[in-house]
């Protein structure tokens, strides 16, 4: 299953710009847009070692790990006209796993700003504020409920424990302050997953500039670059213009050379998508043959078995061994031949951990 990062901001900020820029999925483009159809757009994971074990084996088919990317509208027109946020928004937001907030970072008197003036951390409290009332709204609810379950012997220790946690939490939400700013023991933040609070989830903001601002840097970039230093997360520079441009050339040739005309070694939608495989601990391994080249996306951490399971249940179920090779070793030896008569290839069991570019053989038996 494709990640789901769900893209949020205010109007004239140019989420949907971005979304179309890194999709390549046309969506129509409203400065106050309903909250009813959010536009969805699945792209592949650029990673050029699949490139190259693809043409290593010349499989029949190549497989890429995928993103999706969801264009959630409602918060925009409701956080402008200070109104709470719609369900339909909280419904759409609460399926991503990671929030890409636009903010933005270029002036442009042709695009005025729903503030009268451009302060993109300010438009970030904006939306953290909304998310977070959101959050309260549901601390409250399922506060009452657990109240009643008190009186459940079978059911009054877990209560106590997730009223715990948001004794803790709800202070935090009452100052616009997400829910994963507060420090919670292991088994509290365990009992708030039922909650499912949008502001557990991380966050990457995305500055939406002009090619100046993506070569050059500006203050509005400068400013959101040190908040999301300050929060423990990521700040990425893209240019909506530059990135639709740069998607329609042809070749890798080609892009590289557009992008060298900025300065830049890659794309805003790589420093995107790293971005969010670094502060969702994602990695990922490789299964290569004759018949099919593929990515495949785990946590940091996952053992050999884990791995398997992504792939079928029946191979986690019946994991055997596992028999792994690094990436790089292939690359510098030129074939997997080459990798087995150096002695690169290894044979490991249940309590290996999966390293990012491992290129593996499962066997099993169900």
């Amino acid at each position: 299953m494709a990640l789901n990062c769900g893209i949020v901001g205010l109007p004239t900020v140019g989420k949907t710009t971005i979304f179309t820029a890194l999709t390549r999925v046309k969506a129509e483009v409203s400065n106050y847009s309903s909250a009813k159809n959010p536009n969805l757009g699945i792209i592949a994971v650029p990673d050029a070692r699949l490139d190259r074990l693809t043409e290593m084996f010349k499989p029949k088919r190549k497989v890429p790990a995928t993103i999706q990317f969801t264009d959630i509208a409602g918060l925009a027109s409701a956080a402008s006209k200070k109104e709470g946020a719609t369900n339909q928004f909280l419904s759409h937001i609460r399926d991503a796993a990671v929030l890409i907030h636009v903010l933005r970072c270029f002036d442009d008197p042709d695009v005025p700003h729903v503030s009268n003036t451009i302060s993109p951390v300010d438009d970030l409290e904006m939306l953290h504020l909304e998310l977070a009332l959101a959050d309260l709204e549901t601390v409250d609810k399922r506060a009452e409920k657990l109240a009643k379950e008190l009186k459940d012997p079978q059911r009054k220790k877990e209560a106590e424990q997730e009223l715990a946690a948001y004794a803790k939490i709800r202070p935090a939400l009452q100052d616009g302050k997400p829910a994963r700013s507060v420090q919670l023991e292991k088994d509290e933040a365990e009992a708030v997953r039922r909650s499912f609070l949008i502001t557990m989830k991380r966050e990457i903001y995305v500055c939406n500039t002009d090619e100046a601002g993506v070569s050059q840097g500006n203050a509005y970039i400068d400013a959101v670059k040190a908040k999301a230093a300050e929060e423990g997360t990521e700040a990425v520079v893209i240019c909506g213009k530059f990135e639709a441009e740069l998607g329609d050339l042809e070749t890798e040739e080609e892009k590289q050379e557009f992008l060298a005309e900025l300065g830049l070694k890659e794309s805003g939608l790589s420093n995107l998508i790293n971005a969010a495989y670094r502060l969702l601990g994602l990695r990922t391994f490789f299964t290569a043959g004759e018949d099919e080249c593929r990515a495949w996306t785990i946590r940091v951490g996952d053992k050999a078995p884990q791995a398997a399971g992504v792939i079928h249940t029946d191979f986690e179920r019946g994991f055997i061994k596992a028999e792994v090779y690094r990436f790089e070793d292939l690359a510098a030896l030129g074939s997997e031949h080459a990798v087995r008569v150096a002695g690169k290839l290894r044979q490991e069991g249940r309590e290996y951990v999966v390293q990012d570019g491992d290129v593996i053989f499962f066997k099993f038996n169900v």
